[in-house]
């Protein structure tokens, strides 16, 4: 079984390799695009006359640009879905229509864990040009709050364990495994109003922490997003961080919804990568963009 043509609408990041093996699952010759449309019009365009399609999170498919699209009947996200209100696919639209929606989950979290890491024991110690108090601390008895435990947030919390930290995590449902490990789970009150550190780690579209919620977390803190969006209010924040003693931390992904002059703040550390972006996720993204379709054409 074949598709009869596929189209790498965007950038979708897939390696040489996953491309000539993409080829050899369409019947027509793949196109593939390395850059992202500037409008609807250029996504339509691209998309017509393909039946399966490859795009990046950055590219919007939404209800109107589907509609457009009648040949449509894959579309593989190369990228992560959790649920349609946090996807860049209008992905129940499409499935009402016949067309099945993949993502991918689990490619970027190791880079993620190691950014944050890193990050946090150079404002711990100054190893860089800030120290968060007048003399280094150790990540040892820190206490550490994971907001949103899935994949990534399981694996930062591995990795910090050894450390000796005082662990608290707040999520949608409980983890019950975790806790035995050593993980108190805590409402998200609890959580703000305990952690002197917090990471988020949730999906697209997800804001959990407004005014009233930075007024419970309080300064002399420091809060750390490598989510996709802010999963905050900016304003809030920017109140927040306006406190004695606070700091914020966000990689590439995470700033990326951050005004401009936020970012220059001197106590807003910015890292223009990706933490969840390397060599190894590359691999694994490809991979599993892969598997993905061979799974569709063998049903």
């Amino acid at each position: 079984m074949k598709f009869k043509k596929i189209v790498c609408v965007d950038n979708t990041k897939l390696q040489d390799w996953a491309l000539e093996e993409l080829q050899q699952y369409s019947e027509q010759e793949i196109e593939v695009y390395d850059d992202y449309p500037a409008s609807e019009e250029e996504v339509v365009k691209r998309i017509q006359g393909a039946d399966a399609v490859i795009v990046s999170w950055r590219t919007i498919l939404d209800e109107k640009i589907i509609s457009q699209c009648p040949d449509l009947k894959y579309i593989g996200m190369a990228c992560s879905l959790y649920d349609d209100a946090s996807a860049n696919v209008a992905v129940n639209f499409a499935r009402e229509r016949g067309i099945t929606v993949t993502g991918i989950r689990d490619y970027g979290d190791p880079g993620v864990a190691e950014f944050i890491i890193a990050e946090l024991i150079r404002l711990l110690h100054g190893f860089g040009e800030h120290q968060w108090r007048e003399m280094p601390e150790e990540l040892s008895g820190k206490k550490i709050g994971i907001i949103g435990l899935g994949t990534t947030g399981q694996l930062l919390a591995e990795c910090l364990l050894p450390f000796g930290v005082d662990l608290y995590y707040f999520s949608r449902t409980r983890k019950k495994e975790w806790e035995e490990k050593g993980v108190k789970y805590l409402p998200l009150e609890g959580l703000l109003q305990t952690a002197e550190i917090i990471s988020f780690h949730l999906p697209k579209n997800t804001v959990l922490l407004k005014e009233k919620e930075f007024e419970l977390f309080g300064n002399g803190k420091i809060l750390i997003n490598t989510s996709l969006g802010l999963p905050f209010d900016e304003e809030a924040f920017k109140e927040w961080r306006q406190g004695e003693g606070n700091f914020a931390i966000f990689d590439g992904d995470g700033k990326k919804q951050l005004a401009v002059e936020v970012e220059k703040y001197f106590n807003v550390l910015i890292s223009e990568k990706s933490a969840g972006w390397s060599a190894a996720t590359q691999e694994r993204l490809s991979n599993k963009v892969l598997q993905n379709i061979k799974d569709q054409l063998e049903k």
